[in-house]
């Protein structure tokens, strides 16, 4: 509990809900559970005491965990991403969203297991085995893939990181990479912007719509004030850009571009703010290292040898 608060803590940023903190803690407190109770159990194994509890605990631990990944965290990541104005419409908005997924998820499932019995002549009552041997497979095939990626890629990336030269030039790639899509960001953030003030201008006051237009007001206001320096730089208008004061769900959607549109700038800009940052450092680096003889740091290595 203490590593699952001192987390939150850490990379949790002032804005996110509690109802957020509270299930993303208990996702990782069910997830990193295994670390205590692996050892527990074969404690009780080897001691040949009562499992009773240690069971009651892996199950609870294994259920908690099942609801968390396929129910309550992916409703929770839909009504997050939903733009309706309400709870109960941004619930049912992700609900959907995530009925079609199940959906047709299973209609493959079940096509896969129908072919199955037709071709191997399975019996019903070994579905249950076969789905558990499936899961298993699921979860073996995953663990390795995440453990191959930390065991490769953290070591060439040292690897790559000792040649200065070459990350250098890789560096750069991911500045100028990174500039451009900043750039396309910036202009789509800005499109967002002035469609949303351009949609609010021809909306009259009494129009059923306008409460729905005051809260995108009082949200791009909200944005403008924490960030300043962000200047909009004039948005291109499409053809279809000014229908969204037809209904409730268009004005969702309006809600939901603009949302969009700013987390992906704000993520572009960050990258890119990393990169330039490790490129200048890089290049002071390699500057120091360059004129270490003049400033007398190679005598002082030596000495330090010796």
């Amino acid at each position: 509990m203490g590593m699952v608060g001192l987390t939150l803590w850490y990379f949790a940023g002032p804005d996110v809900p509690r109802y957020v903190r509270y299930t993303v803690g208990y996702t990782w407190f069910c997830s990193i559970s295994i670390i205590i109770l692996v050892p527990a159990d074969i404690w009780a194994t080897l001691s040949n005491n009562d499992k009773g509890q240690i069971s009651f605990f892996w199950s609870w631990s294994y259920w908690s965990t099942f609801l968390l990944t396929w129910v309550v965290v992916p409703i929770l990541q839909g009504s997050e991403d939903a733009g309706d104005f309400t709870v109960t419409e941004r619930l049912k908005t992700s609900a959907h969203s995530n009925l079609v997924y199940y959906l047709c998820v299973g209609a493959l499932g079940l096509f896969g297991l129908v072919l199955l019995i037709v071709v191997q002549e399975y019996r019903i009552g070994n579905i249950p085995g076969f789905a558990m041997a499936c899961s298993n497979t699921f979860g073996l095939v995953t663990g390795a893939f995440l453990l191959g990626f930390g065991l490769s890629e953290i070591p060439k990336g040292i690897w790559r990181c000792a040649d200065w030269i070459t990350h250098q030039k890789i560096l750069s790639h991911k500045v100028a990479k990174m500039a451009v899509k900043l750039d396309d960001a910036h202009q789509e953030f800005s499109n967002a912007i002035v469609v949303s003030q351009a949609t609010s201008k021809q909306m009259s006051k009494r129009d059923p719509l306008r409460p729905y237009m005051n809260v995108i007001d009082k949200m791009l206001s909200q944005m403008l004030s924490e960030d300043p320096s962000f200047k909009p730089q004039g948005g291109n208008l499409g053809e279809n850009d000014m229908d969204y004061d037809t209904d409730a769900k268009t004005m969702a959607a309006l809600r939901r571009q603009l949302e969009i549109a700013r987390e992906k700038y704000y993520q572009y800009k960050s990258e890119y703010m990393n990169f330039v940052t490790q490129a200048l450092e890089l290049e002071d680096t390699i500057k120091n290292f360059e004129h270490r003889s003049g400033t007398g740091c190679s005598n002082l290595h030596m000495t330090r040898n010796r």
